[in-house]
Parts: structure tokens; sequence; C-alpha cells
């Protein structure tokens, strides 16, 4: 075998042939006939002088790839390690690297620790570990049941992290709201809050809640009207921000609990009123906020707001409807329902927030809140300034959304 003369595939058996530039005539043969099943006689060589030609791949040397029906294929890449052993004409298949199944198998893990703490820092500051750390635990919390709600369903903890949270850019951004005279809350103890209300929606109340607490870092439990606590998602929200039902049993109960209580003696009326009577206080009910005042002897607060009147200017009404579904009324503005769910956003008008002096209740007698002259005569007086305030502020308001 040692004297064996190699013979190579398609050189008809015999030896020299195959290896050179120019393809054989019985290479030449199958080119042309090519999927062809006869068998072609061979076509004798005719002599032609040398002609420099460019170099070809021999069919002859070219191993085909299509599969055999019930054959294994073979594949010969791997044979051709070394490149000098591959004949001339052929090209060695470049190699190729077995990779991954996921494509972020490779990244290591400080790297991917890195990018963490650098999209942290971006979003949350430099204090970003400290914030994450308490995010966590509140999650542990209220997974646990470790938490807090008091006998009026207010949750402290919710309220602050996130209503608050997500009141605060609408109060500062939006409607930019300049509060005068926060220092006439009480830092502690129990107090009335009284205020104008106006909007068409309860808006004011909520942007009321958030500014309090910016200020002086206390929570305004407000006073609700029955129709809130039926609806049947605003009514368990409207709790756990801190609401009750508007009646003077909880409302005496708070004020002796010591908390900042909220009330917007204006009721629908006040929400509702048409644009053209923006900032005339509607009737302020019997006085029930004044006789929960005076037996408990608290301040009461007059609050001001200049800016809700025009987030909806109120136009018109459906009361027909509005009394079919259960409602006040339908409001009707320049945009709702003209545009549909965009007429709902509130137009960006300035606001004003503006504190008035507390009145006091516990000079009176043990037994004024069963007076019902001196309860009109508080009543009213505490309707007449915040009327006289709201006067004051509109003159200094250079316009409307600024």
């Amino acid at each position: 075998m040692a004297d064996a003369d190699i013979i190579p595939i398609g050189t008809r058996g015999q030896p020299g042939r195959g290896a050179g530039v120019r393809s054989s005539s019985a290479a030449r043969g199958l080119a042309a006939k090519s999927g062809a099943n006869k068998k072609s006689p061979a076509a004798k060589p005719t002599p032609s002088a040398p002609v420099a030609e460019p170099p070809t791949r021999d069919t002859d040397d070219v191993i085909a790839t299509t599969p055999v029906e019930d054959e294994p294929v073979i594949r010969t890449a791997s044979l051709l390690d070394d490149a000098a052993a591959v004949p001339s004409g052929l090209v060695a298949p470049a190699r190729t690297e077995e990779r991954s199944s996921s494509p972020l198998a490779g990244i290591p893990v400080g790297d991917w620790l890195a990018a963490f703490q650098h999209a942290s820092r971006e979003l949350f500051g430099d204090q970003w570990e400290p914030q994450l750390a308490r995010f966590l635990a509140f999650l542990r919390r209220r997974l646990t049941g470790d938490y807090t709600v008091d006998e009026y369903g207010f949750d402290e903890e919710v309220t602050t992290r996130f209503f608050l949270a997500a009141l605060r850019p609408i109060a500062q951004k939006w409607f930019r709201i300049e509060v005068r005279g926060a220092e006439n809350i009480p830092a502690q103890g129990g107090a009335l809050v009284v205020s104008n209300h106006s909007g068409t929606i309860p808006i004011d109340g909520l942007m009321t809640i958030a500014s309090i607490h910016e200020q002086t870092g206390r929570h305004l439990r407000p006073l609700g009207a029955d129709l809130v606590f039926r609806l049947p998602v605003v009514g368990a929200l409207a709790r756990k921000g801190g609401a009750t039902l508007a009646c003077t049993e909880d409302a005496e109960r708070m004020l002796r609990g010591g908390e900042l209580v909220g009330v917007w003696p204006e009721g629908f009326k006040g929400i509702g009123k048409p644009f053209s009577d923006r900032y005339k206080l509607q009737r302020f009910g019997r006085g029930g906020f004044v006789s929960a005042a005076l037996r408990t002897g608290v301040p009461i607060v007059p609050l001001s707001v200049v800016g809700a009147e025009e987030i909806y200017p109120l136009v018109g009404n459906i009361p027909s409807l509005a009394r079919l579904i259960g409602v006040p009324y339908i409001p009707i503005t320049p945009f709702f329902p003209l545009l549909g769910p965009l007429g709902l956003v509130p137009l960006p008008s300035k606001w004003l927030l503006e504190f008035g002096e507390p009145i006091r209740t516990d000079e009176y007698d043990a037994g004024a809140a069963e007076d019902p002259m001196l309860v009109f005569n508080v009543t009213d007086q505490v309707r007449e300034t915040i009327q006289q305030t709201l006067y004051s502020l509109l003159m200094q308001r250079q316009s409307v959304f600024r």
C-alpha cells in the first residue's frame, strides 16, 4: 500500500488528473448534464492552448451537501483543520464558535450590579439605597399584616407613601398652589378647617389635604358626603385616606381625639353652581360644624380657595339624567362631554389658599352649642370671613392661569 497511487475522485482512474486548475472533461460533462439519470459517454479531451483562467472551484472536488434519503449526512468541516491539506480550489469553511443559548449568559455578575446601581442613582439620586430599603420594609409589613388602621379606616402609611405622593406634583406643577397663613393651623391638638367648595369635581378637597400636609406635616381628616362612600372604589380609597362620613358624632370624636378635621359646608351646591356664580358662597347649612366645634372647644380655621372655580367651568346641567343615576348633577363644560375623556382633564389654573386667623370656641359656655342664635352668629362669622378673603384674593390675582 506504500507504493500505491492516490487517485483523486472524478479522474476516471488515471493518475495525475483532477489536481490542475482546468476542469477535466468528465467534470465538464457532469456539470453540463447535472441532475440527469442517464449515463453519458465520456468525451475525449481536445488539446488546446493553455489559457490563463481565474481560479475556479473544481466541480469534481465539491462535496455535495444534499442528504440522500435514508442515509446519514456526514459533515466533513471538522476534518479540514489544516488549511494546507485542502486541495487547490477549495476554501476551508470558517470556524464558528459554539454559542450559548442565552445571549446574556456571558455578562458578569459585577456588570449587572454596576448597571443596577447606576440606574438607581439616575431614578432616586444618591440616597437610593435607604429608599429601596424602606420600600422593601414597607412591602414586608403589608404582606405580613404588620400595620395599623384606626377606627375610621385611616391608613397613614398608604396615605403618605402613595396618595400624597401622587397629589403633590399635581399641586406643585399643575395648579402651582400658593399657600398663605399656614401658621394659623395649630401644630397639635384638635382644630376644624372650614373652606369654600368649588370646581364641579371636588378636587379642591384633595389639594387642600396635600397642601396642609406639605406645610405642616399634619393629616387633614375630611368629612365627606354619603355619596362618596357609596361608590365601590372611591369609598374604600376615601376611608384609607382619612375621610369619614360628615356627621356630628364622627366630627366630635375626631376633634376630641386631637385630629385636624376639614369640612366644606356648601356641599354639592358649592361645587355644582354655574360658572356665572363663581366665588359666591352658597348657604352653609344649619351650622352643624359650629356645634361640633363648640362642644369640643376647638378653634375654627377659615380657609379661602381661589383657582378651583376655573378648572371645570360649569355651563350646563342635565337634571333628568342626574336623577336617573342618583347623582346631584351631570355637569356640562366647554370640553365635556364634547371631547370625551379628554374633557375631564382640569385646566391648569393658578391656585391661592389662604388660612385665616383661628376663631376660638373655648371661651363660650358649656351649653353654647344648644343656643341656635349663637350657632347662627358664629356660622355667619365664618362664612363672611371666607367671602371677604375670596374677594381680596381675586383682586390680588393678576390672571387665571398665572
